[in-house]
């Protein structure tokens, strides 16, 4: 009896062994598939990026150049001109910022879901060769889908932040003066105009939806989800990942992670306009001191121009330092990290 039972505890004992090392394994696979899935990431958002498509658009849209090239002939409606940039360039800026983080945002996101069902797919094909979760033909569907918001997406995103930048710039002279703290100011409230916008028609249990979430990615009810009938599976499979991408765009992470990134774009943004409002040494034996951001003011006239060429250092091409600081912010490590943890694990996956 005594040497059963050691026998029956040895084997216990080495199948806890064996259950665990499996464990380990698959945790240690995973987590060198999701490192080398960041890499693809990074290497994805930063070397093949789609900024300069992003910037074409942008600077196609909103089309500022023409307006510059036609005050250089000395128009009789030259002032009706300078208010019509003024608009395109604070308009043209702000969006760039908008959406060159949405665009690094929604990367990370769909690349980290792609990277958790190919993790999962090449597990069950050492297993049992079972149908694939994402095919390649999948994959490129569902990240297609990207085009929207350089598309549709972009297009309805200009009209709401120039409506908003109309509200706020429009009444404000050329010869106005601003400081830096005073355009820091301006934003914030344009911001909060663009971001407190809902689409009351899409409202859910919760309430109203962000259009933020709009611009990134089309309505449940797009073309590839109506058609009743004639879906394939890959229709199949690529509408159920649109829709996964779409309740993780609506989630409170996701929200929060894109602020965080906002908040970033933004400072980055009057970081660079800063260079131009560097006091003179006339300015500092006035006032004193050299360090106050308020203590240099610009008329509207000349911060038009500078806000204008603003597109050019947020949509830089690669390598882009704006979106390399996004890619290395802890938030969005941890946000990347968590979608591919739901997206890897088969119990998560279910739930």
């Amino acid at each position: 009896g005594v040497y059963l039972l050691g026998k029956y505890g040895q084997k216990k004992i080495k199948e806890i062994q064996e259950r665990e090392a499996a464990e380990y394994i698959a945790q240690a696979r995973r987590q060198y598939h999701f490192e080398s899935n960041q890499r693809t990431c990074n290497m994805t958002v930063i070397v093949l990026s789609m900024l300069p498509t992003l910037k074409d658009a942008l600077m196609h849209q909103l089309n500022s150049e023409s307006l510059t090239s036609l005050l250089k002939n000395r128009p009789p409606n030259k002032l009706e001109i300078w208010e019509d940039l003024k608009i395109i360039s604070f308009t043209r800026s702000i969006v760039a910022v908008y959406s060159t983080c949405m665009l690094v945002v929604l990367l990370r996101v769909q690349l980290n879901i792609i990277g958790g069902y190919i993790y999962l797919d090449n597990a069950a094909v050492c297993k049992n060769g079972t149908t694939p979760l994402a095919p390649p033909e999948v994959q490129q569907q569902y990240l297609s889908s990207i085009q929207h918001l350089l598309g549709d997406g972009l297009t309805a995103l200009i009209t709401v932040v120039k409506q908003a930048v109309q509200k706020i710039f429009g009444s404000i002279s050329l010869k106005h003066a601003l400081s830096l703290l005073e355009l820091e100011q301006k934003l914030k409230e344009i911001r909060t105009l663009v971001e407190q916008n809902t689409d009351s028609s899409h409202s859910d249990k919760t309430g109203s939806r962000s259009l933020l979430c709009h611009y990134m990615m089309p309505d449940e009810e797009n073309p590839l989800a109506t058609q009743a009938c004639g879906l394939t599976e890959r229709d199949v499979a690529t509408i159920k990942l649109l829709n996964e991408t779409r309740d993780m765009l609506e989630s409170p992470d996701f929200s929060t992670v894109l602020s965080t990134c906002l908040n970033r774009g933004f400072s980055r943004l009057l970081d660079n306009m800063a260079e131009f409002f560097r006091p003179t040494e006339q300015d500092v034996c006035q006032s004193g001191s050299i360090n106050s951001l308020s203590s240099v003011s610009l008329p509207l006239a000349k911060i038009i121009p500078i806000i204008n060429g603003q597109v050019h250092s947020v949509c830089s091409e690669t390598p882009s330092h704006f979106v390399q600081d996004l890619l290395m912010m802890e938030q969005m490590k941890d946000f990347a990290a968590n979608v591919y943890e739901a997206f890897s694990t088969p119990q998560q996956l279910e739930k």
